[in-house]
């Protein structure tokens, strides 16, 4: 069965889900996106290494990178391999330096973990024929978002005035919120205000 490469594009809020996000991945060599709607935990491992935040503390997928590492494990790439009844399946394909192991995880840890160690996210055909489905990014009309700069969030109202609030700080406050959001895990709001960082330079 042939493999097609994916990309990370982005993730949003879910419009028909509360407190869920759709996390987006695009076709490497066609204009197919297959959206996946996974848990806010999940988004914020997911968003965190896209946005390329340090957490003061190691989070659970964090924790996995750095395990296997120390072990001499690999993770060579992930593949979704199947869809059923909404649900995409994926394996983790590791390498311990002897044998190579396919392992089965849920698509949203396995995207996490694929950022995590940069290996190659795979599906197949038939699940982008099933599932596949025309995006038209305004922001990104070229393909998949690899840097923090393609990664969005759609913000609500709240969010917007959060933002204008912080136009008027000094970009030495800006870093001394950021370091205080790092420090107590808001990595939403982190990510909010190095983007405010971004935009001074």
């Amino acid at each position: 069965m042939s493999k097609v490469k994916l990309n990370v594009l982005g993730i949003s809020y879910s419009q028909t889900q509360t407190g869920a996000y759709a996390l987006v991945l695009a076709e490497e060599s066609g204009n197919r996106r297959i959206p996946i709607i996974v848990g806010g935990f999940e988004a914020q491992a997911i968003a965190i290494q896209l946005e390329g935040l340090k957490p003061a503390r190691p989070l659970t997928h964090d924790l996995f990178f750095n395990f296997a590492n120390t072990f001499g494990i690999s993770l060579l790439e992930i593949n979704i391999h199947k869809l059923e009844e909404g649900v995409f399946y994926s394996q983790l394909t590791c390498f311990n330096g002897k044998k190579t192991i396919e392992i089965d995880s849920r698509t949203s840890d396995a995207i996490a973990l694929a950022l995590r160690f940069r290996c190659p996210i795979y599906t197949t055909e038939d699940i982008l024929t099933k599932a596949g489905i025309i995006i038209d990014f305004e922001q990104n009309p070229e393909g998949a978002a690899e840097d923090a700069s393609d990664f969005e969030v759609n913000e609500e109202a709240e969010t917007e005035i959060e933002n204008e609030e912080l136009s008027i700080l000094s970009v030495e406050e800006l870093k001394h919120l950021l370091d205080d959001a790092i420090k107590n895990e808001n990595y939403e709001r982190a990510s909010q205000i190095r983007d405010e960082i971004n935009k001074r330079k």
